[in-house]
């Protein structure tokens, strides 16, 4: 990919028709609660977008050691991505209704792997405020992608032996209250990896979904221990390894650095008795 011009992870809505390249949109939308993302995306999408099933192409088979979201394998990936009509020079702006934080799970996973792609900043909000009446219920006729195989690289990864420790800085991406231990509508235990700091991702957009300015956003960081000296070391979870790659898409986008990502996540830590959970919204930051 060296002769094509790389993109940062997010994009603005009226930055798109200047992207370098052919674009596909993606439409992330998936839910938590189980609701449909693909009746969604029948309902009315934007125009040209193709949906990403994040349960068939970008998910493996659930375990306990895995979690209920850990990766595809890379053969599962391409194929899913051939099937959209993606190529491997194609830059992928995918969106959501949620400020981008289900998005960022194909935005990393293509970033990772080479690949051009960015979350569409203020998702589907920000496109229909720009352009209004232009969600369409009509699907694009697909041609086959050239999407290759390439193996997830093993750096950017962390296993759950690694997120306890002094020389990691373990970051939870999950909403303070179930950091915090109040509640887990899908998980057996409460709270939290001992010693994780908490930003959560959703507290980095304002309330129409999009980012706040960057140095907002270097503050939230900074006010959980995760400044420029550190964010190397940072190891970033959530429930599944979804919204936690948004936190890390958005540590390179405002220049803080790259970490790695612990996929299998709170459903795949707290289902282990054996490993220690804290709770409470008490913060460690480790000095490192």
């Amino acid at each position: 990919m060296s002769e094509l011009v790389d993109v940062p992870p997010f994009a603005r809505v009226e930055e798109l028709g200047a992207l370098p390249g052919r674009v596909v949109l993606a439409d992330m939308r998936w839910y938590l609660d189980g609701r449909s993302g693909r009746a969604a995306y029948e309902r009315g999408h934007l125009p040209g977008a193709v949906f990403v099933d994040l349960d068939r192409w970008l998910t493996g088979p659930a375990t306990l050691v895995g979690g209920r979201n850990p990766l595809p394998s890379p053969e599962v990936f391409a194929e899913g991505m051939r099937a959209l009509g993606i190529n491997d020079s194609d830059i992928v702006v995918a969106y959501d209704d949620q400020g981008g934080v289900i998005a960022a799970r194909l935005v990393w996973m293509l970033r990772t792997t080479g690949r051009r792609a960015a979350i569409l900043d203020g998702g589907l909000s920000a496109y229909v405020k720009a352009h209004p009446d232009s969600l369409t219920a009509d699907e694009p006729v697909l041609a086959h992608g050239d999407f290759s195989v390439r193996p997830w690289p093993a750096e950017v990864l962390a296993e759950a032996d690694e997120v306890v420790g002094s020389d990691v800085l373990t970051v939870d991406a999950r909403n303070r209250d179930r950091f915090g231990g109040e509640q887990d509508p899908v998980d057996p235990r409460p709270g939290h990896v001992p010693g994780a700091v908490n930003v959560p991702c959703r507290e980095n957009l304002d309330g129409q979904g999009r980012l706040l300015p960057v140095q907002e956003i270097r503050d939230n960081f900074a006010a959980a221990g995760v400044d420029q000296g550190v964010a190397s070391k940072v190891v970033s979870y959530c429930g599944s390894g979804v919204t936690a790659c948004h936190n890390l898409l958005t540590l390179e986008y405002t220049g803080l650095g790259h970490g790695r990502l612990f996929v299998g996540g709170w459903s795949a830590y707290s289902r282990d008795e054996s490993r220690p959970v804290a709770t409470g919204l008490a913060m460690l930051v480790v000095a490192l």
